[in-house]
């Protein structure tokens, strides 16, 4: 009787080791998921477009960065709306009044469109670089998207190199493989402002808009610096 009490005893003592082991498999499985959800949540923070302003630009100028001309406060961080699902269309289904559209995000279907405005508020004429960079391009989405910049009413649309060494047509290449464009701008005056539109779009008549590129997915930022660090 006393033995079968020890082995019973050992059974109970084993069991309880295997649930508080498959405990602690669980928790630690539940605590690597919820790391894993912050980490995507904070890098796709930004959606397909964003803007991001120099805080030097701001102190020593106070220039600033706004989408909504009623609302001018220092962020240093302006985020488009995304789209969760980006078809291939032709340039020439855009509408013509993007750039007069409403301020901040006035997507379409299957296109991005987002304005804002940088803003010299300060007493003194400073200059200001800006660039667009490929943050990320999943699939190769980049040999096939295009990107439109409008300033201040002028437009300029941008995509990569073909494969054959040209420029796509009717585009400005790339400056590389992840920057799109850079400028220097000088002279910026108290009372400037310079107005932007972005527009980003899959161009169904490249010749590298295949299947290849299903269920792929692109991120490209805007920066506002001071200075560029070569």
């Amino acid at each position: 009787m006393n033995k079968e009490i020890i082995v019973s005893a050992r059974k109970v003592r084993r069991k309880k080791k295997v649930v508080k082991t498959l405990k602690l498999i669980i928790l630690f499985i539940l605590l690597l998921l919820l790391i894993m959800y912050v980490v995507f949540a904070v890098l796709y923070k930004g959606g397909s477009f964003s803007v991001n302003l120099d805080r030097e630009l701001y102190l020593k100028n106070n220039i600033i960065i706004y989408d909504d001309p009623d609302y001018k406060e220092f962020r240093s961080e302006l985020y488009a709306e995304t789209l969760e699902h980006l078809d291939n269309i032709s340039y020439k289904w855009l509408p013509d009044d993007l750039n007069d559209r409403s301020n901040g995000s006035h997507n379409g279907e299957n296109f991005i469109a987002y304005t804002f405005f940088i803003e010299n508020l300060g007493t003194e004429i400073a200059d200001y670089w800006s660039e667009v960079v490929i943050d990320e391009a999943v699939k190769g989405m980049d040999e096939a998207i295009r990107i439109r910049v409008y300033k201040n009413g002028e437009e300029v649309t941008y995509a990569k190199m073909s494969r054959n060494g040209t420029p796509e047509p009717e585009t400005v290449p790339f400056e590389s493989d992840s920057l799109v464009v850079r400028e220097h701008v000088v002279n910026f005056s108290p009372g400037d402002l310079d107005k932007y539109t972005i527009v980003i779009w899959l161009e169904g008549t490249d010749p590298e808009c295949t299947d290849n590129i299903l269920g792929g997915q692109i991120r490209f930022h805007m920066d506002f610096k001071s200075e560029i660090i070569k």
